[in-house]
C-alpha cells in the first residue's frame, strides 16, 4: 500500500463538476492498493499518515503531524501509484490489488482515520476524478507499508 502526501493549504476533489470532499489546512493523501495488502496494512499507514510530522513548529522545523496542527485529511484513490514504470513507455499495473479488495481497503482507510477523531473527506472510488490543491511548502513524501 502507497500513500502520497501532500501538505496542503486546501485541497478538493470533485467527479463531474459535484464537489466530493475538500479541505483546508491539511494533507491530501493519493492512496494506492497493491496486492497482498489487507486491512492491517491500511490501518498501520494510515496511522504513519496522521502521525507524520511534516507540519512546522514555531521554529519553522517540521515537527508536528496532522492532529497537532487540527489539520484535515482528504483521501483520493489513485491506483496509478503501484504502477510498474521500470521498463518500456507504458506503465504496468499487475502490482494492482484488485478493483473490489481495493475500494474495501480505501474505505477503511478512511474509516481508520474518521475514527481517530480525524476530519477526513475522500473522493469517489474508481470514479474520474479532478484534483486541486494548493501544495505548501511544495512538501510531498511518499508513505509505503
Amino acid at each position: 500500500m502507497i500513500a502520497l502526501l501532500q501538505r496542503v493549504s486546501e485541497a478538493e476533489v470533485s467527479v463531474a463538476g459535484e464537489v466530493t470532499g475538500k479541505i483546508a489546512r491539511g494533507t491530501l493523501v493519493l492512496l494506492g492498493v497493491e496486492k497482498g495488502d489487507d486491512e492491517a496494512k491500511a490501518a498501520r499507514l494510515c496511522e504513519r499518515v496522521l502521525n507524520y510530522r511534516m507540519f512546522n513548529d514555531g521554529d519553522g522545523k517540521m515537527n508536528l503531524n496532522l492532529r497537532q496542527v487540527e489539520g484535515e485529511l482528504l483521501v483520493v484513490s489513485q491506483f496509478t501509484l503501484v504502477a510498474d514504470t521500470q521498463k518500456g513507455n507504458r506503465p504496468g499495473f499487475s502490482r494492482g490489488g484488485d478493483p473490489q479488495m481495493s475500494k474495501a481497503l480505501y474505505e477503511h482507510f478512511i474509516a481508520c482515520a474518521r475514527h481517530a477523531g480525524v476530519s477526513c473527506q475522500s473522493g469517489r472510488f474508481g470514479a474520474d476524478m479532478q484534483v486541486s490543491l494548493v501544495n505548501d511548502g511544495p512538501v510531498t513524501f511518499q508513505l509505503s507499508i
